[in-house]
């Protein structure tokens, strides 16, 4: 196979305070979200400057790419598009056109298998390509949660955030992994929960600890559609109640990078809620732009130009790549408030 660029998907996220509200629109665009609740959410990004750190971090992590790739002999363009916020993938996708792109292949800033980590980039790439007139081909790169240098990246931030506890409870730390919470509906028609799962038992595996808690964060339905449970604030009161003493090791492993969901549901609703717990609590890294995070998707790319083997740490990757048509459905929901609003 041979391939002339890699694309770098995003979510996308505001720049600046009059972004905001645009942004959000685009994410709950054809959902009938009242405006006062993106008002509300609005408030959270506000509480930033208006700026979401996505952008930044999705840009740190291109040109760590570009120097991996280029260390190792792949000088193609690197691009980058995004779903809700500029640079929209749709004019990226004309970019690489102009510049005779002819055949990419797209890396995703999600790691799991679902509707909206994985099959939505899919048809943001199908969209793009019906609407730029020659657009080169465009072909997504596979999820990536037991990928090594995903691993690896991931257990190297929890160790330093294990590092900065007290030396006599390092040993008692309660590890407690937390994702994006998706409709119950969504979770049964993906692997989401079982990837997420394995993932983290990986992750517990490298530090030395045995056991973890998966938990679930940013909930941002309708209370009549049940969702994936517990949310992270409600255990961290359950943890409080069970071992007041027992630090908490926070780790989103549903994230690649320091977002919204995670500077304000974890470093800043979850902390609160530890503290007024009385909990001991850290917030582990995301992999960012850690050097065995990005040679994780240098491998990626590589493995789909020799069509080699996957590097893998579970046999949950064999049934993953060239997706059917029909896998991780569009849930059926009704409007609900977008991610980050408050949850009911």
């Amino acid at each position: 196979m041979t391939y002339d660029a890699l694309l770098v998907l995003s979510f996308g996220g505001p720049e600046g305070p009059d972004d905001v509200m645009p942004f959000l629109e685009n994410v709950t665009r054809g959902r009938g979200v009242p405006r006062e609740r993106l008002l509300e959410v609005a408030e959270h990004y506000q509480h930033f400057g208006g700026v979401s750190p996505i952008n930044g971090q999705v840009q740190a992590l291109i040109e760590a790419l570009r120097a991996e790739l280029g260390a190792h002999g792949h000088t193609l363009p690197v691009y980058w598009g995004n779903r809700n916020w500029h640079p929209m993938l749709e004019d990226t996708v004309r970019q690489m056109r102009d510049d005779g792109v002819t055949r990419a292949l797209a890396f995703a800033t999600s790691a799991y298998g679902s509707y909206s980590g994985c099959r939505q980039y899919r048809d943001d790439l199908a969209r793009a390509s019906a609407a730029v007139e020659g657009a080169p081909g465009l072909e997504k790169l596979r999820p990536y949660f037991d990928h090594p240098g995903f691993i690896e990246a991931q257990t190297e931030r929890v160790r330093d955030a294990l590092s900065t506890l007290p030396e006599a409870s390092r040993g008692r730390a309660r590890l407690v992994f937390t994702a994006h919470s998706v409709p119950v509906s969504m979770a049964r028609s993906s692997p989401y929960e079982a990837q997420l799962r394995a993932a983290s038992a990986l992750v517990s595996k490298g530090v030395g600890v045995e056991g973890f808690e998966l938990v679930w964060q940013s909930r941002s339905g309708p209370p009549q559609v049940p969702w994936l449970e517990p949310d992270v604030g409600d255990a961290i009161d359950g943890f409080a109640a069970d071992d007041p003493g027992r630090p908490i090791v926070l780790v989103p492993i549903g994230f690649t990078s320091d977002h919204m969901e995670v500077v304000w549901d974890l470093d800043h609703e979850a902390e609160e809620r530890a503290r007024a717990a009385g909990v001991p609590f850290v917030r582990a890294g995301t992999v960012g732009t850690h050097p065995a995070f990005v040679r994780a998707v240098r491998e990626l790319f590589e493995e789909r130009l020799s069509d080699g083997p996957r590097r893998a740490l579970t046999t949950l990757s064999e049934t993953l790549g060239f997706c059917s048509a029909t896998c991780c459905p569009a849930p059926q929901r009704p409007a609900g408030p977008p991610p980050g609003a408050a949850r009911p």
